[in-house]
């Protein structure tokens, strides 16, 4: 035997002998049974390496830091005290979501739900952005109007005109439409089935499919099935669907936490030495000013913002920032973990309900105020009931827009009750908005021995504790429409449980705003032109997507 063909055959044995050792042959340590076997029993995604890092995103490691004013605070309001806080790994959008990334989900809502059906213009309707945002009673702005979402030219220009609502509806549509293609990739459902069986009755949602698969597509799911969902077993051929334990399916995408944000957007891993932090950051970028100090880009400015009064791009010819209102993406250098634009051009929603404090006395872990913990409701089947095929559930908002809250086939949802609640000890109710702060051992009322409601009957918990003003309510007689507005003069401030953290500067913003640690408030139903968004989602499993090699080594 060559000397070659004995090292094969060595090796050979070895990886044999390393893989049965090591369980390759996925017996149980638990039983011994063979999982994944073609007899039955259990089965399990046992090669499972990495989460997929979904399209558009970027990985962030998670750590600690302090979130919160490290730097000056010149409004004096201590809005967003210091406080040490961890946070988990996940991913988040490179950019922010442009007009280009919005037109295609308003053009699948229009081929989906067409327009000429009267009963699906709400839809459309409900998802399109607030074109008027760009009106100004002293300025001329028209042409933004009509041609900032939708003209070409501003493709890569991030959307703007989006409220709260929308961008959590937009995230939710990304998710369906992510994971039905990763589907079609597995071979788990057929191909192009996406572009063909979608109609009003026959979507894909990804719940529905984790919970009741067949429902999918308008309970055609089995009949549109590829190769990978048809598992012999035995004598017979099964359906076999991509659950959780496949570990296919990819996490919702949704906006991120404010902690999450302004995680990101810091990027502190630049200024990171060992395992501590050598300095302080003001910015997404290193330094304590605007402009550039590298060599060659030496002077020119990192974000898009307001220089000065009557001052948002500079002299013709020599413009400081390259724009006078929004830009498009990726036209600055991204900061240390590869995102652009977390500072100027756009602020951007986050998915926290605002308080003036965080409550770091009560979690320092992955911190988040907006908690409303929901179930699904059960069928007498035992099984998950869906929205009906042909239903369609909107919702009204306090300024009368109409918005699409469940498309047919989602999963029917509601509160958790004492079944969920009873003797535990994290958590007690469904709505934890006003956990700790505008409950009614925190308000006004308690503090003055008055009962609860003292305020007036219907003032939400909230209202209790800061003197919000109730809801703008908007009402149709029949005849005619009715739009109630709270004019009290005794109100003191605007927080509700319906206002939501926005944060970074924009182009209408001074530099005081390009500082991650500044967080402003606005109602989630109202939208403007300097709002955007981007999309996050979660990271299960590992911390590091690279295994950490030894950082110290004993000499001698």
């Amino acid at each position: 035997m060559k000397l070659s063909q004995f090292k094969y055959y060595l090796l050979t044995c070895m990886g044999l002998f390393f893989l049965i050792s090591c369980g390759g042959n996925n017996a149980s340590r638990a039983t011994g049974w063979d999982i994944n076997s073609k007899k039955g029993g259990f089965q399990f995604n046992v090669e499972f390496e990495d989460q997929e890092t979904g399209p558009g995103l970027v990985f962030v490691e998670g750590g600690t830091f302090t979130k919160g004013q490290v730097q000056d605070d010149v409004m004096h309001d201590w809005n967003n005290t210091p406080n040490k806080q961890h946070i988990m790994s996940f991913y988040i959008d490179e950019t922010e979501v442009t007009n280009l990334m919005y037109l295609e989900y308003l053009d699948w809502l229009e081929y989906v739900f067409p327009t000429n059906e009267p009963r699906y213009r709400q839809i459309y309707e409900g998802a399109l952005p607030d074109t008027l945002v760009w009106r100004d009673q002293l300025g001329y702005m028209e042409e933004l109007t009509t041609n900032y979402l939708r003209h070409p030219a501003y493709a890569e220009y991030p959307v703007v005109g989006v409220n709260w609502l929308q961008a959590v509806q937009y995230a939710e549509w990304r998710t369906d439409r992510v994971n039905e293609y990763i589907l079609e990739r597995e071979s788990y459902i057929q191909k192009d089935i996406r572009y063909t069986e979608v109609a009003a009755n026959s979507t894909f949602n990804t719940n529905s499919y984790l919970k009741r698969p067949e429902t999918v597509y308008g309970g055609k799911m089995d009949s549109l099935s590829g190769k990978a969902a048809e598992v012999k077993k035995g004598d017979s051929i099964v359906k076999a669907y991509a659950g959780i334990e496949k570990g296919i399916l990819l996490p919702s995408y949704r906006l991120p936490t404010e902690a999450e944000w302004e995680y990101a957007a810091l990027a502190l891993v630049g200024e990171r030495e060992y395992n501590t932090y050598r300095g302080k950051k003001k910015y997404p970028w290193s330094g304590e000013y605007t402009r550039s100090s590298d060599r060659r880009t030496e002077g020119d400015q990192l974000a898009n913002f307001k220089l000065g009064k009557g001052d948002y791009g500079g002299i013709a010819g020599w413009s400081d920032d390259g724009a006078d209102i929004t830009i498009q993406v990726k036209q600055y250098p991204p900061n240390d973990f590869g995102l652009y634009d977390m500072a100027g051009n756009v602020a951007e929603w986050v998915s926290d309900v605002y308080r003036p404090i965080v409550d770091d006395q009560a979690n320092d872990f992955n911190y988040y105020r907006g908690n409303v913990y929901l179930k699904n409701v059960m069928g007498e089947d035992g099984k998950a009931v869906t929205i009906a095929p042909d239903e369609l559930v909107f919702d009204t908002l306090p300024n009368g827009r109409i918005l699409l809250k469940k498309l047919p086939g989602d999963l029917v949802e509601t509160p958790i009750d004492e079944e969920e609640t009873f003797l535990r000890q994290n958590f007690s109710e469904s709505d934890n908005r006003n956990f700790r702060d505008g409950d009614v051992e925190s308000s006004r009322s308690f503090a003055a021995g008055k009962k609860e409601g003292a305020e007036g009957e219907g003032d939400p918990e909230t209202s209790l504790m800061y003197n919000a003003p109730r809801p703008p309510k908007v009402t149709d007689l029949g005849d005619g429409i009715s739009r109630e507005i709270d004019a009290s003069t005794k109100r003191t401030t605007l927080i509700t449980d319906e206002v939501r953290v926005f944060k970074g500067g924009s182009w209408k913003d001074r530099a005081y705003w390009l500082d991650p640690a500044q967080r402003r408030y606005m109602p989630q139903y109202m939208a403007t032109d300097y709002i955007g968004f981007r999309c996050a989602m979660s990271r299960v499993g590992s911390k590091s997507q690279v295994k950490k090699t030894p950082r110290h080594k004993r000499r001698g």
